[in-house]
């Protein structure tokens, strides 16, 4: 099983990306997306259930952000509008195939796999 994370860059306040993680080997119930920044914890962005068709948001991201799977290409997106300075972070993409409850999802222990990380600097 191999998550493997992309799309990361420079972009100026205002801007969009689109972070990709493929992932190979299997296909999973759940995915997220966590960021970390130096000196702290890695922190959730995004989540979704995909059985359960749900998704979850940090409060920070939410309306900005989107979440979404192209299940043929086995990947998972995070879309990202509205940029601000204070998304520069390494951004990870993570897997888990536990059935995860609402209040987990956002638990950075439940996943299983983890993509390597993408860099994402927002700066002008």
């Amino acid at each position: 099983v191999q998550l493997q994370a992309s799309g990361g860059g420079l972009v100026q306040p205002g801007g969009s990306l689109r972070l990709s993680c493929a992932q190979s080997g299997r296909t999973f119930s759940n995915s997220a997306w966590f960021r970390q920044t130096p000196g702290k914890e890695r922190a959730f962005v995004a989540a979704a259930r995909w059985s359960r068709r749900s998704t979850h948001y940090a409060d920070s991201v939410k309306g900005r952000f989107t979440i979404s799977r192209d299940s043929a290409k086995n990947t998972v997106y995070l879309q990202m509008d509205s940029l601000k300075p204070e998304d520069t972070a390494v951004y990870y993409c993570a897997a888990s195939s536990a059935n995860l409850i609402t209040s987990s999802v956002s638990t950075s222990s439940y996943y299983d796999y983890w993509g390597q990380g993408t860099q994402v600097t927002v700066s002008s």
